[in-house]
């Protein structure tokens, strides 16, 4: 079924809910951190080191007793500052994931934390408060052991970052939280069995080729419909299907987040995933979903037994994204236009090091031009707001309004991602995946920045050059893409609106 390339040393995920080896130690490390009294864990990493937690913690939620847990996934200094106002550092563990080691983004946060901690603590204390989760090998592990890091989960060289939810990397901050991953592994394993049938009842096979032949007959943008309680998944979901899927000029385009509409503001490229909550049927949105199906859209109904059906869908759909792969052509590990925008974001980094200088910011777009990137939008299209701000609930608002109006007045499907978190996610497919992206980058002006200890550059420097980087990348590859840079983020996501609200 594959392509012929190296899928065969990227198939260790399969086997994940069989390898309990390491789920008593993390529960039992959990244990101690809760005795301890600590009441935060905050986890820097980023795409499938990130997701799956974040995603744990919004579905199954944490228990009473332990340590909430916070996702910091942008070098964005406004978000940086928003968890450290939340946390209280003497009762703080720090969750550093990495698969690579390499990670630029963690590795930088890893430093402010770390120095933050050797201020509060001392150096030879500062170590404690960290726990590393890395593959065996990697360059983070001989510097933790070196820093004298509280401990240290190993990841598994064979998953690759997107297929490891089953993991530490997924597993240990679940078991942070009182999760219990035993429980998680449990219903992956039910599923597992089901995904190994050669009967009708292969649930992970049946989407799959489903999501596959959608695609191919052009219905290339899997659609999410799903109530509050799981609505989380999304974000995990959309990294896993865009990464894997989205290259070679073709792909899967997944949809999530964008508010449900009626029939009439859907094109013809759209297949419909609803999640159902057994324990909260929506009536409103089962009556849609029929509706759509009349109309003559593909759909897929799911249904969610509890909170903990989440290992499951966790093994269902990266078995189903794996065929999907099989399916449509392309090999569903690999990633091979990340790599295209961190080789551009190094460069830049180099040159401002060499230079002091920062790429032009460049100015906020005139309404024409705003009106002139909506009008390249066609049948098939979607449109994707890249956004190199905090991610808070303000901004997120003021995206998805703009989205929305998007969606409504040209028919399209719309998306809405924080720089640099989805670099690491959708990134691939905007890059590498089919030309029918029209993106809208948004940067804006920190009003506070952040220094990056033992470096010359700032957390506010790195997020324009990554923004810089994709810009640059995206523009090489044909892409329709127009950037705007915001002197007040917030005053100018309002014109923004206006402007979109005027010409779309």
């Amino acid at each position: 079924m594959w392509t012929g390339a190296d899928e065969d040393r990227w198939l260790g995920w399969l086997t994940l809910p069989d390898a309990r080896d390491g789920v008593e130690r993390a529960v039992q490390f959990a244990s101690e951190i809760k005795a301890e009294g600590a009441t935060d864990v905050v986890l820097l990493g980023m795409g499938g080191s990130s997701l799956a937690p974040e995603v744990v913690r919004s579905i199954i939620g944490r228990e009473d007793g332990f340590p909430d847990l916070h996702v910091l996934d942008s070098t964005d200094p406004g978000q940086i500052r928003s968890v450290e106002r939340v946390i209280d550092i003497s009762r703080t563990v720090f969750l550093v994931a990495s698969k690579s080691g390499t990670t630029l983004e963690v590795n930088i946060l890893k430093q402010h934390f770390f120095h933050r901690a050797v201020q509060q603590f001392g150096e030879r204390e500062a170590g404690r408060r960290f726990v590393v989760t890395t593959d065996p090998g990697s360059k983070m592990e001989p510097i933790a052991r070196q820093e004298n890091v509280r401990a240290v989960f190993a990841g598994v060289p064979s998953v690759g970052g997107r297929y490891s939810a089953l993991s530490n990397f997924g597993l240990l901050p679940a078991a942070l939280i009182g999760v219990d991953p035993g429980m998680l592994l449990d219903r992956a394993r039910d599923m597992a069995r089901r995904c190994a049938s050669e009967g009708p009842d292969n649930a992970g096979f049946e989407l799959g080729v489903v999501l596959g032949e959608a695609a191919l007959a052009g219905r290339d943008k899997p659609t999410l419909i799903a109530p509050p309680g799981v609505a989380g998944f999304g974000a995990w979901l959309e990294q896993l299907v865009a990464e894997s899927l989205g290259k070679q000029g073709t792909g899967i385009i997944p949809v999530d987040g964008e508010s449900a509409g009626q029939p009439e503001v859907y094109g013809r490229d759209r297949i419909f995933v609803q999640l159902r909550s057994a324990g909260a049927p929506d009536a409103a949105a089962d009556a849609l979903v029929d509706k759509l199906e009349r109309e003559g859209h593909p759909i897929v109904r799911i249904e969610w037994q509890d909170r903990y059906a989440l290992g499951a869908e966790f093994y269902r759909w990266e078995f189903a994204t794996a065929v999907a792969g099989a399916v449509i052509g392309v090999n569903p590990f690999d990633q091979p236009d990340v790599e295209a925008a961190k080789i551009v974001t190094r460069r830049l980094a180099a040159e401002f090091e060499q230079t002091g200088k920062l790429p032009d910011a460049g100015a906020t777009a005139q309404e024409k031009e705003i009106g002139a990137l909506l009008g390249q939008l066609g049948e098939g299209d979607y449109f994707a707001l890249l956004a190199f701000i905090e991610m808070n609930q303000v901004h997120c608002n003021a995206l998805d309004s703009i989205r929305g109006i998007v969606r409504d007045r040209r028919n399209v499907a719309t998306s809405v991602g924080f720089g640099p978190r989805y670099l690491h996610s959708t990134g691939q497919a905007h890059k590498g995946g089919p030309n029918s992206g029209v993106f809208l980058m948004i940067t804006g002006d920190d009003p506070e920045d952040l220094p990056v200890p033992g470096q010359s550059y700032t957390f506010g420097t790195i997020k324009r050059l990554q923004a810089q980087g994709d810009l640059e990348v995206l523009t090489a590859r044909g892409r329709r893409v127009l950037h705007v840079h915001l002197k007040d983020v917030e005053a100018g996501l309002r014109d923004l609106h206006a402007a979109v609200q005027r010409y779309a």
